[in-house]
């Protein structure tokens, strides 16, 4: 089955950097410039390291949260709070094929058609998505013996229409560090959208 809508941007993994990328962008849902626009994520969370983690050291998060409460917790408020972006769980992305701005991703189910692709889904070495094998690398930050990987980037990005966040960027395993990653690429999406007018979105009480 092929969807005959255009994504504007897809988001690869529902982990730390990814559901951070989506939360901005959703956030963003009145500028006139992403009014229009359709965003996706695919949420599929079974190897995020978050499933084995506790929180004491994490900044705005409650001391002993464990991470696999907040993978449940931060689809469900994804869905209430910014409804309009697409979650498609239960589906791996197996290749993506195409160049900008015309991508499309292959998952085990489905596939989709998307104008950029943001890619968030961990620094394990098992990575194996066709068309971006070639952008692998070892991991400049991890330990040689994790045997860890990346995709080479420069500023998040692997290519025109293709971004990479989280420890997959070459960051350190850092909740904070994947967070920051994640916003800072949906920035430099509404960036893009905004005709490349520096932007960033502020949730504010006034």
């Amino acid at each position: 089955m092929t969807t005959d809508n255009m994504f504007d941007v897809l988001i690869i993994g529902g982990g730390v950097s990814g559901m951070s990328c989506a939360l901005v962008l959703g956030s963003a849902k009145n500028k006139t410039f992403v009014t229009d626009k359709k965003i996706g994520i695919f949420t599929h969370q079974k190897n995020s390291s978050l499933q084995e983690a506790i929180f004491y050291n994490a900044y705005g998060i409650t001391p002993g949260k464990l991470g696999s409460e907040l993978l449940t917790e931060s689809t469900q408020d994804l869905a209430t709070t910014y409804p309009h972006i697409s979650q498609i769980p239960n589906e791996k992305v197996m290749k993506i094929e195409g160049s900008y701005p015309e991508f499309t991703v292959v998952t085990n189910k489905n596939s989709y058609q998307t104008k950029n692709i943001v890619i968030g889904i961990g620094s394990a070495n098992t990575f194996d998505i066709e068309g971006l094998m070639q952008f692998v690398e070892p991991h400049k930050k991890a330990l040689p013996e994790k045997q860890r990987i990346q995709l080479k980037n420069e500023d998040h990005k692997v290519a025109e229409g293709i971004y990479v966040i989280g420890t997959l960027a070459g960051w350190r395993s850092q909740l904070a560090i994947a967070a920051g990653s994640g916003a800072a690429v949906a920035t430099d999406i509404l960036t893009l959208w905004n005709n490349g007018v520096q932007t960033h979105a502020h949730d504010s009480i006034r």
